[in-house]
C-alpha cells in the first residue's frame, strides 16, 4: 500500500533509553571505521526514527544491537515514533527542522525529499552501492547521487491464487481466472481505486505515462488515438472486467477479509500480505507473477510499479553523524536478513537477497519473476486522483454517458495538469 498520496497522523511517541557503548565496526560492509571515521562527542545523543508501526518489535531487537556495537560512545536518547514509509515526506514537510533524524520512506518521495533539502548526499557511497542491489541504489539516487540508505527491494505487487481453484495455466490468463472464479461466485480482485495498481493495465501497452524533467508535472499518452494499442482499447478491456462477475475491485483490507472469508480466489497485492494470505488458505497459498490479460486482440502481460523502501538521515538532525550511523546499521546485511525473517520483506542487500531463506519465499519469488515487466514509480502528485475519478465512472457503468475517450482525456488533462 504503498504509493505516496495522503498524509497520516503521527502516534504519541515510545522512547527507549539506550546506553550504549562503542566497540569495534559498523555499518554494512563489516570493516571496522578508523578513529576519525567515528563520530565525535561523548555526551547524551538524542535521536528520533520514524518506521513502519508493524516494524516497532523488529526495530527495538536493532536498537538492543546498536546499543551493543557504540557501548561506551555516548548516551543515546533514542524516541521511535511509527510513522508510514508512504506518508513519510507529507509529516516531515510539516516541520522539517524538527523532523525525525532518521525516517523510513518509499522510493517514489526522493525527489521531493532532495528538492526540500531534506537530505545530503551519502558519504562514503561505494559500500553502499557495492553492497546493494544495482535497482535499489538507482532507487536512492538522483542524477547517480547516493541520498538515501536501500532498505527493501519488494514494495511492488504480483498474483496471489488459491491452488485448490487454478492450476499453473490457468493463472497465465486473467480473462481465464475472471471465467473460473465467476463460475463459483467467487471473486479475482484488484484495487482499481489506486493508480498505483491501475498502471498494470496501460504499462506494457506502449501507451506512456511519466515525469517530466521538472521532476514535479506529468507527461501521459494514455488517451493515444493511433498505434497497435490506443488508450480505448484499454478503457474497453477494463470496462468487460469491472462487467465480470469474477472481478471485484476492492483496497487491501477488501483483499484480506475476502481472502480470509472463501470469497477472493485470486488477487494482485505485495509481500506485506504474505503471512496473511498463507495462514487462510494454507496448503492452497500460491503466488506468481502477474498474467496477461485481452486487449485488442492481443495477449498482454500486465505491468507493474516496483518500489523500495529507503531509510533518510535529516540534514537537519542535531546529532547528523550518529544518525548516519544508526541509519547504516539498520540496513545493514544483518538486520536486513533480520528484517525478512520478522516481517517478510525482501532485503535489497545482495548477500541477504541471494540467500536460501529468501530465495525460498513465494512472494519474493513471484515479486523477482514481476520484475521483468515492472519499473520504478516515478510520477507526480496530480496523477492519483483523475486515475481514480477515471476508474470510479468505468466500475459504475459509466452514468455520466461520457464516451471512453472522453473519459480518457479528461483523466489525461487532470494527469498532465501543470
Amino acid at each position: 500500500m504503498k504509493p505516496t498520496k495522503r498524509i497520516s497522523h503521527l502516534f504519541l511517541p515510545t522512547v527507549f533509553m539506550l546506553a550504549a557503548s562503542l566497540s569495534g565496526c559498523g555499518g554494512d560492509g563489516g570493516k571496522a571505521p578508523s578513529e576519525a571515521e567515528q563520530p565525535s562527542g561523548s555526551g547524551p545523543v538524542a535521536l528520533t526514527v520514524w518506521g513502519a508501526e508493524e516494524d516497532e518489535e523488529l526495530l527495538l531487537q536493532i536498537f538492543d544491537s546498536f546499543q551493543e556495537k557504540y557501548r561506551g560512545q555516548a548516551d543515546f536518547q533514542i524516541t521511535y515514533q511509527p510513522q508510514s514509509e508512504s506518508h513519510c515526506t507529507d509529516a516531515l514537510m510539516a516541520d522539517l527542522e524538527n523532523g525525525a533524524d532518521v525516517f523510513a520512506f518509499a522510493d517514489d518521495q526522493l525527489n521531493t525529499l532532495v528538492a526540500a533539502g531534506a537530505l545530503d548526499p551519502i558519504e562514503n557511497p561505494e559500500p553502499l552501492r557495492a553492497a546493494n542491489l544495482p535497482e535499489a541504489v538507482s532507487a536512492a539516487s538522483v542524477n547517480d547521487t547516493l541520498y538515501a540508505y536501500p532498505l527493501t527491494a519488494d514494495n511492488g505487487y504480483f498474483l496471489y491464487y488459491d491452488k485448490r481453484v487454478f492450476s499453473q495455466e490457468d493463472i497465465q490468463s486473467w480473462d481465464r481466472m475472471l471465467d473460473i472464479a465467476g463460475e463459483q461466485e467467487r471473486k479475482v480482485s484488484m484495487e482499481w481505486s489506486s493508480g498505483w495498481y491501475v498502471y498494470a493495465l496501460f504499462g506494457n501497452t506502449g501507451l506512456t505515462v511519466g515525469l517530466n524533467d521538472d521532476g514535479i508535472t506529468n507527461y501521459c499518452t494514455w488517451n493515444d488515438t493511433e498505434g497497435p494499442v490506443k488508450g480505448t482499447d484499454v478503457a474497453k478491456a477494463m470496462t468487460a472486467m469491472a462487467e465480470h462477475p469474477g472481478f471485484l475491485s476492492t483496497d487491501d483490507a477488501g483483499f484480506l477479509a475476502g481472502v480470509q472469508d472463501g470469497t477472493i480466489a485470486a488477487g494482485v497485492s505485495g509481500t506485506w500480505n504474505a503471512v496473511a494470505v498463507e495462514e487462510a488458505w494454507g496448503s492452497g497459498f500460491g503466488a506468481a507473477k502477474l498474467p496477461s490479460y485481452t486487449c485488442a486482440g492481443q495477449e498482454i502481460p500486465m505491468a507493474s510499479f516496483s518500489g523500495y523502501k529507503l531509510i533518510g538521515v535529516n540534514s537537519y538532525s542535531q546529532n547528523r553523524d550518529w544518525a548516519a550511523k544508526l541509519a547504516e546499521w539498520i540496513t545493514n546485511e544483518e538486520n536486513q536478513a533480520l528484517r525478512f525473517r520478522l516481517r517478510g520483506q525482501g532485503p535489497s542487500n545482495k548477500n541477504a537477497a541471494a540467500s536460501e531463506e529468501v530465495q525460498g519465499s513465494p512472494a519474493i519469488a513471484a515479486l523477482l519473476a514481476q520484475s521483468e515487466h515492472s519499473c520504478l514509480q516515478r510520477i507526480g502528485g496530480n496523477y492519483w486522483e483523475p486515475v481514480a475519478a477515471f476508474t470510479a465512472e468505468i466500475l459504475a457503468g459509466i452514468p455520466s454517458g461520457k464516451s471512453l475517450q472522453e473519459l480518457l482525456d479528461t483523466m489525461v488533462t487532470g494527469i498532465t495538469a501543470p
